[in-house]
């Protein structure tokens, strides 16, 4: 299908679920439009599969032909026959077809819970995911209707439908309206996809166990699973017959239930096991819920600069190698979270404040500092502003690496790439910035793999990386050891290790650049004073005292 016509199903139906907002919490809304459209799916996707059974059962020519009405019957409505396709057994009151129906009831919203329970009942994976909210007094019954006949016109599981990914496209775009529509809470379950692209992108998760301990609504998996499907032809196959999507593992934590519920959904409707992403709300700090992973990737966005994560209580946990983080934020919590889960090649790519690159405040600046010496930190990227829907805060990228002793892809040993992307991206609209692939992630990503390769003419796993090697690009990227660091006190701020682009300083020293700066700017003030001074001696003459 053409983009732009994609686009309009997405807008479309944006539009119409937005009529549903009248009187419902931004959260609870993003549930029950969410919800409607995964029922829709599932129920797609059983229809097809229903309907190729109905001509194999009834067609004497065929092997799998049942004689008997009643055996026939029975046979289309045996769960093991779709599960053993990894379609979602939906029963009969729970299929679209018949909630469309009865769409224009008084009692459609108590149908639709009817189905949800049912649902759940007959796919234990789906257990306490599905939301059961409909009948209640506040949902707009006449625009509940109206969701559904506009779903109902558009096919969402069929066969067709999923090798275009139309759902796909309309989740994550759903997705972002709603982080947009809530505001700041938006990002507890929503990371831009620009941000997410690029992690994935750069750590390459094309095989092992895939991390993400605060795993919102399951943006960094479904971005891995991409990332292996694109890449699928450049990976090196050791057993052809091995899906390359089989060759990951995903493990996730959420506090939020809500949002764990969304995440349950958004990986379900993408095949994708979910099996180990789990839910409690004490949250990943304080219960653990895979204390024992040794992760291949870690990929995550955690919350900035959390005050409110129960530090006064882990003050002598032994996640804390490298010092107690401050109990009044979580940056470095979630540092020592994701080394504690990293296996021993394994790698971390996540999103932090930029206050985490040189804050000293409650030790914060020792900790960067053992982290630094340790040989842990890989990369940094500084990112532009307006990337984030839900925060004005700059942020940055953090790369960890535990086999940065040459026994993968490269030795780089008491080095750290600096990039700097503050520059990059494009306008989306007056509030927000996103990535073009092509100019922005792939120029970031491949900066970062050619500087991993040990030489020219070696690639990454996937065939990045390679060609003429890596250079320092003045004003965008550095790769400085660890003396560079130290004489910059451990602060890790790409721009102090960049430089300014040719193309900015046309070649004159930083002094000079600066010592011509203050003078225009003494200048300028000094004409601004003597224009002050006139002003108020006219405004005197005529009466008018400042």
């Amino acid at each position: 299908m053409p983009k732009n016509n994609q686009e309009s199903i997405e807008k479309t139906l944006w539009k119409t679920a937005d009529k549903l907002r009248k009187n419902i919490d931004a959260s609870e809304y993003k549930n029950i439009v969410l919800g409607l459209i995964f029922l829709k799916y599932i129920s797609d996707s059983f229809t097809e599969k229903f309907e190729q059974l109905e001509l194999d059962f009834g067609n004497p020519d065929s092997e799998w032909y049942v004689k008997e009405e009643q055996s026939r019957y029975s046979a289309l409505n045996d769960p093991d026959e779709y599960r053993a396709e990894n379609v979602f057994f939906v029963p009969e009151k729970a299929r679209w077809s018949f909630l469309q129906s009865v769409a224009t009831q008084p009692e459609i919203g108590k149908y639709i819970d009817e189905a949800m329970i049912t649902i759940e009942k007959e796919n234990t994976t789906l257990k306490g995911v599905l939301p059961k909210v409909f009948a209640r007094p506040n949902l707009d019954k006449q625009s509940l209707t109206g969701l559904i006949n506009e779903i109902g016109s558009i096919t969402l599981g069929s066969t067709e439908a999923k090798s275009k990914d139309i759902l796909g496209r309309v989740y994550e775009y759903f997705l972002g309206q709603f982080a947009l529509a809530e505001g700041r809470k938006g990002g507890q379950f929503y990371t831009p996809e620009s941000i997410v692209r690029l992690l994935v992108e750069m750590l390459e998760p094309y095989e092992g166990r895939v991390f993400d301990p605060c795993c919102g609504s399951g943006g960094m998996f479904v971005q891995s699973e991409k990332f292996i499907e694109s890449h699928a032809g450049h990976i090196k196959q050791d057993n052809l017959e091995i899906d390359p999507r089989d060759r990951i593992a995903i493990y996730g934590q959420e506090s939020n239930q809500t949002t764990w519920r969304l995440c349950k959904m958004n990986l379900a409707i993408r095949g994708i096991d979910s099996s180990n992403i789990k839910w409690n709300n004490e949250g990943s700090f304080l219960k653990d819920a895979h204390p024992d992973l040794k992760a291949d990737y870690i990929i995550a966005n955690p919350p900035f600069n959390d005050s409110d994560w129960s530090g006064e209580l882990l003050s002598s946990d032994a996640r804390w190698k490298y010092g107690t983080p401050p109990a009044g934020n979580a940056n470095f919590a979630w540092v020592q979270h994701f080394i504690y889960h990293l296996s021993p090649t394994g790698c971390a790519g996540f999103v932090l404040s930029n206050g985490s690159l040189s804050s000293n405040t409650g030790g914060e600046g020792d900790i960067r500092k053992r982290l630094i010496e340790a040989d842990l930190v890989d990369c940094i990227v500084m990112l532009p502003t307006k990337l984030f829907y839900n925060t004005g805060i700059p942020a940055c990228l953090w790369f960890l690496s535990r086999y940065k002793n040459g026994n993968k892809s490269r030795a780089r040993k008491e080095e750290v790439l600096f990039i700097d992307a503050s520059e990059q991206g494009y306008m989306v609209n007056r509030r927000n910035r996103a990535f073009d692939y092509e100019k922005d992630i792939l120029k970031i990503a491949d900066t970062y793999h050619s500087w991993k390769v040990l030489s020219p003419g070696i690639s990454s796993p996937s065939g990045r990386g390679s060609g003429e090697g890596y250079h320092d690009i003045k004003g965008f990227c550095k790769s400085a050891n660890l003396e560079d660091i130290k004489k910059h006190n451990f602060v890790l701020t790409p721009g102090r290790y960049v430089g300014i682009p040719d193309e900015e300083d046309n070649g004159i020293p930083f002094d000079e650049k600066m010592h011509t700066l203050t003078s225009e700017l003494k200048q300028q003030m000094e004409e601004s004073n003597k224009l002050d001074e006139e002003i108020k001696k006219q405004l005197a003459k005529v009466g008018f005292e400042i």
